[in-house]
C-alpha cells in the first residue's frame, strides 16, 4: 500500500468516527478535567490549523463561481448572516438563559459557515460549489460581520471592542485561510503530489484539533456543564434545527433549484462553532464556550441526519457509501 493510500485511509477512518471521538473525550474531560485543561492556551492556534486546512481545499475556481452565481451566493450568505444571530437572540430572551451561557449562543449565531456545511452539502446531494462559495464569502466577511452582531446583541454585557475582535478573527480565520489558499496554488503548480498528500491528511488533523478544543472546553467548564439544565441543550438543538429549516425555506422562497436549497440549509444551520469556542475562551469565559462546544457535537449529529433524509428522498438507501470526510466545525 502506498504512503498516499495509507494517509487517505487514516484520514477517512479518523473523520468517519469524528462524533465517536467527541463522545469519548467529553466524559473523560468531565471525569479528569486536569488532563485536558492544559490545552486551553492552544485553542486559538488549533483553530488556525483547522482554517488553514479549509484554505487548502479552496482553489481560484471556487471564487470564480461567486461571480458566476452572485444572486444565490448573496442570498445564502445573507440568510446565514441574518437568521442565525436573530434566532440566537430570540432564544436567549425567550428561554431566559444566563448571561454568559446566552453569550455563547450569540457567538455561535454570529459565526460564519464552517467546513461541516460543505461536507454535509456533498453528502446530502446539494450544490457543493454554491456551499463552498457561501462559506468563503461569510468567512472572509467574518472580521466585520461577527463583531458587529456580538456588540449589537450583547453590547451591554461585554467590554471587548469591535477592533479587538475583528483583529482576532483576521488572525485566527482570514490569514490561515489565505495562507492555505496560497499554499495550495503553489503546491499544485510545483509539487502536486505534496498537495494531494496534504489534502489527504488534513481531515485527520482537523478532527484531532476540534476534538482537543472540545475536550479543553469541557474540562474548563465542568461545574457549568454539571449545573446546566436541559434548557441549555434544548437551546442548542432548537437553534440548529431552526437554522437548517430556515435556510432550506429561504432557498426555496428564492426559487433556487432543490440542490441549491439544500446547500442553503446546511450553510445557514451549520456554523463555525470552533471559532465561537476560540473567541469565548479568549475574550470571555469557559462558560461562554459551553454552547459552542455543545453545538460542535450536535451539528455533527443533525447534519448527517438531514443529509441522510435528503438522500432517502432522492431514492438512495443511505450516505454510507460516500467517501467519509471531516465535518470539524
Amino acid at each position: 500500500m502506498t504512503v498516499q493510500r495509507s494517509v487517505e485511509r487514516i484520514g477517512a477512518v479518523t473523520s468517519k468516527y469524528f462524533v465517536v471521538w467527541i463522545l469519548v473525550v467529553s466524559p473523560l474531560a468531565l471525569y479528569s478535567p486536569e488532563s485536558f485543561t492544559w490545552i486551553e492556551p492552544y485553542i486559538t492556534p488549533l483553530l488556525g490549523i483547522i482554517m488553514l486546512g479549509m484554505g487548502l481545499t479552496l482553489t481560484p475556481d471556487d471564487f470564480r463561481r461567486i461571480l458566476e452565481r452572485p444572486r444565490d451566493v448573496f442570498i445564502g450568505a445573507l440568510g446565514q448572516w441574518l437568521l442565525m444571530p436573530t434566532i440566537a437572540y430570540v432564544l436567549v430572551a425567550v428561554l431566559e438563559l444566563p448571561a454568559e451561557i446566552g453569550l455563547g449562543l450569540i457567538l455561535v449565531g454570529a459565526a460564519p459557515g464552517g467546513t461541516a456545511s460543505n461536507v454535509m452539502t456533498y453528502l446530502g446531494r446539494g450544490d457543493v460549489a454554491l456551499s463552498v462559495s457561501i462559506t468563503s464569502v461569510t468567512t472572509i466577511a467574518a472580521p466585520l460581520v461577527m463583531p458587529a452582531w456580538i456588540i449589537l446583541l450583547a453590547g451591554e454585557s461585554i467590554t471587548i471592542t469591535f477592533a479587538a475582535m475583528a483583529t482576532s478573527i483576521v488572525q485566527v480565520v482570514l490569514l490561515p485561510v489565505v495562507a492555505g489558499l496560497v499554499s495550495r496554488h503553489l503546491l499544485d503548480a510545483y509539487a502536486p503530489a505534496v498537495a494531494q498528500l496534504g489534502l489527504s491528511i488534513f481531515p485527520a488533523i482537523s478532527v484531532i484539533a476540534i476534538v482537543a478544543i472540545v475536550a479543553a472546553v469541557v474540562g474548563l467548564s465542568v461545574e457549568t456543564i454539571l449545573g446546566a439544565s436541559a434548557l441549555v441543550f434544548f437551546a442548542v438543538v432548537v437553534h440548529n434545527g431552526l437554522g437548517l429549516g430556515a435556510g432550506y425555506a429561504v432557498g426555496h422562497a428564492a426559487n433556487m433549484a432543490e440542490n441549491r436549497a439544500r446547500a442553503c440549509a446546511f450553510e445557514v444551520g451549520l456554523q463555525n462553532s470552533g471559532l465561537a469556542v476560540a473567541l469565548a475562551t479568549t475574550y470571555f469565559s469557559p462558560s461562554a464556550a459551553l454552547i459552542p462546544a455543545l453545538f460542535s457535537v450536535w451539528h455533527n449529529v443533525s447534519g448527517p441526519a438531514l443529509a441522510t433524509l435528503f438522500t432517502r428522498l432522492d431514492g438512495d438507501a443511505s450516505i454510507g457509501d460516500e467517501e467519509p470526510t471531516v465535518a470539524s466545525n
